[in-house]
């Protein structure tokens, strides 16, 4: 089986994602680790941690990768999310860490108006106490591109980068690149000069090293949108000719790619998407 995977719903217990993403023709799959709407989740008790491990062993996926809530924001100024987005982000680095779970992929966050520099100086703070306060944990935080909606952070390269060399802890981060962001926040992806200068750049401000999953999405807004709104691949503005570069670059051929395209009324769109992005293959 490849890397290419889906993200998978924990409705009845996260131990039914693996089988679900089997089902689906996954090689990979992401989960959110607790209910995405709320604060707080339980953190899994032994015999959940078994029936989770076991039930990824049966369904052979290369990888498990997690995805923190959207509530989470580490840029937030000193407060009550702020304490809040601390506690969930270290609930969920105790979890994966019971899990079995080695990448934890993020949004960054926002900040609110107070300036890209304090957002970012916060999420490096934020960053230099969760990752001493949860030992357990020795995977890696997957920094996420972002289409730049708002005020969210991530949605240039050098962001990135920042929270990288301003942490005490570089070597825990890697990113999470997604199709549709990198879009809407003005990468063109989409074509075959953008494709290479995109990847020439990455490489260039943070290190090829550190890409450790793509999130593969159409995009409905155009190039520079700064508009975040995924679409199946293909029927969105970015054309399919992007993603036959990235199923064919050899470079990433073992790097977890995961859709999260709508999965609105019908969940057979997931196994409709990972057919075509295979079709591109070869």
């Amino acid at each position: 089986m490849d890397y290419l995977g889906a993200h998978m719903s924990i409705a009845g217990g996260i131990h039914l994602a693996p089988g679900r993403g089997k089902a689906a023709g996954c090689g990979v799959i992401q989960v959110f680790t607790q209910n995405s709407n709320q604060w707080r989740g339980k953190i899994p008790t032994d015999s959940d941690v078994a029936r989770f491990r076991q039930e990824w062993a049966q369904a052979g996926l290369h990888d498990v990768i997690s995805h923190d809530i959207y509530l989470v924001n580490l840029a937030s100024a000193p407060g009550e999310t702020r304490d809040k987005s601390l506690a969930a982000f270290r609930e969920e680095m105790e979890r994966c860490a019971r899990l079995g779970i080695t990448k934890i992929v993020m949004h960054p966050g926002s900040h609110l108006g107070d300036g890209e520099e304090v957002g970012i100086a916060r999420i490096v703070e934020a960053f230099d106490l969760l990752i001493p306060a949860v030992p357990e944990f020795q995977g890696k935080i997957l920094l996420e591109t972002t289409a730049g909606q708002g005020t969210n952070l991530g949605y240039a390269f050098e962001h990135l980068r920042a929270i990288m060399d301003g942490s005490a802890f570089p070597d825990r981060f890697g990113v999470c690149l997604d199709s549709c962001h990198v879009f809407a926040a003005g990468y063109d992806i989409a074509t075959e000069e953008g494709y290479r200068s995109l990847f020439a750049e990455f490489d260039r401000i943070i290190g090829l090293e550190k890409l450790l999953c793509f999130h593969v999405n159409d995009s409905k807004k155009g190039l520079g949108s700064r508009v975040d709104r995924h679409d199946h691949i293909g029927q969105g503005s970015m054309g399919l000719s992007g993603f036959r570069l990235l199923m064919n670059d050899s470079r990433f051929a073992e790097i977890p790619k995961i859709l999260e395209t709508p999965k609105g009324d019908n969940e057979e769109m997931d196994a409709v998407n990972l057919g075509l992005l295979r079709g591109m293959i070869g």
